[in-house]
């Protein structure tokens, strides 16, 4: 990587109108900072499901080739017609990737904010992190402890902002415990720590034996196994024990949801005086907050006429509580970065390290416990 931090590579993602996905790394002029923003050579960004969502689009990457060279990979793959309209907002856009990431402050505006973090490591949120330096205003740095790596820092926003609002969502709409699917992802385990700690009652569900030990591992009380012959039954004793009337579901299609809505009735029934033929009177919610199954979400309503079903993202929930609620949320975060929001990655790799068709796969294919983090000063 070059010195000069007035330029630098950075992966991006482009979307024909012909139907075709290209990655490519393309060199930058980095943007000169104004009175309140720095320039951040960054060294660790994570590869999030959400981050994947605009790298690799709706493309069908069975249909990958590989071009260019090892230092300036290109990766093209085909996107299905029928899935164009979809992304129509952003085709021949070559857009930059990455929400997420951390790196020291090598320049600065004029601003007193601004040159205060000259040499700090910060965390930041703000997009096209996928770079080898990123000019962002100082609001959207986060100066780390003294001594934190880049590496330790670079999730501190998206999975531990997500956990924690997951939770404030539950206080703010009135449940008093929670249901969570694919619980045993990194996300998933932060979540555990926090309800651990904070005392809230949490239903784990998971699909596969392995992962459910993981859970048990750390303590999870309520672990079920969607794959089992017995889910049901025992997602139903789970939410029965622990009350939980609010889900987050990070699969998002089939019937999951649907069976969580289904659970959630029969355990309020279950405390029910008298039958109604309109279910209980308990409102049950669950949340799509992910799509690891793109196939549509089906709903079969056998749960009363108490419930909902709806989409929820980082962003609006933090627009929702405002920027005092999110700042304490992020005070959270920093204090408690090397314990309860601690990540662990898989495997550190480069920008040309990510264009490479096996790396892709392995991160692409959402894993449990698997997380990939991208070092852009790595040549």
């Amino acid at each position: 990587m070059s010195d000069d931090s007035r330029n630098g590579l950075q992966l991006r993602s482009l979307i024909t109108r012909g139907g075709e996905l290209r990655l490519s790394l393309q060199q930058v002029p980095t943007s000169e900072p104004a009175a309140d923003e720095v320039v951040v050579r960054v060294e660790a960004s994570p590869l999030n499901p959400s981050d994947l969502g605009l790298l690799l689009g709706p493309a069908d990457m069975s249909t990958s080739r590989a071009s260019g060279t090892a230092d300036a990979p290109v990766i093209t793959a085909q996107v299905p017609e029928k899935l164009l309209r979809g992304v129509a907002a952003r085709l021949d856009d070559s857009m930059p990737v990455g929400n997420e990431g951390a790196g020291v402050v090598v320049r600065a505006g004029s601003s007193p904010a601004a040159q205060a973090l000259v040499g700090k490591t910060v965390a930041m949120l703000g997009g096209a992190m996928y770079s080898q330096f990123r000019t962002i205003n100082v609001q959207q740095c986060l100066v780390l402890p003294e001594g934190t790596k880049p590496a330790e820092g670079a999730s501190c926003f998206v999975n531990p902002l997500t956990a924690l609002g997951m939770v404030e969502t539950m206080r703010l709409e009135g449940h008093t415990a929670l249901v969570h699917t694919a619980a045993a992802s990194n996300l998933g385990q932060m979540l555990n720590r926090i309800c651990l700690k904070d005392g809230v009652e949490l239903v784990n569900i998971v699909r596969k034996p392995e992962q459910e030990a993981l859970l048990r591992g750390i303590g999870a009380k309520h672990v079920c196994n969607s794959s089992a012959p017995t889910f049901m039954e025992d997602l139903t004793r789970a939410l029965i024990a622990s009350g939980a009337t609010l889900a987050f579901d990070a699969i998002g299609g089939g019937r999951l949801a649907s069976q969580i809505l289904t659970c959630m009735e029969a355990a309020a029934v279950s405390k029910m005086k008298e039958y109604s033929r309109y279910g209980s009177t308990t409102h049950k919610q669950v949340y799509l907050y992910g799509m690891l199954d793109r196939a549509p979400t089906e709903l079969v309503r056998t749960y009363g006429m108490a419930w909902g079903v709806g989409g929820w993202l980082l962003t609006p929930f933090l627009q929702r509580v405002g920027p005092a609620a999110a700042q304490k949320l992020r005070e959270r975060v920093v204090a408690e970065l090397k314990t309860t929001f601690a990540s662990h990655y898989t495997k550190v790799i480069s920008l040309a390290d990510a264009l490479r068709p096996e790396m892709i796969a392995a991160y692409a294919k959402f894993g449990t416990g698997e997380k990939y983090l991208i070092d852009p000063s790595r040549r």
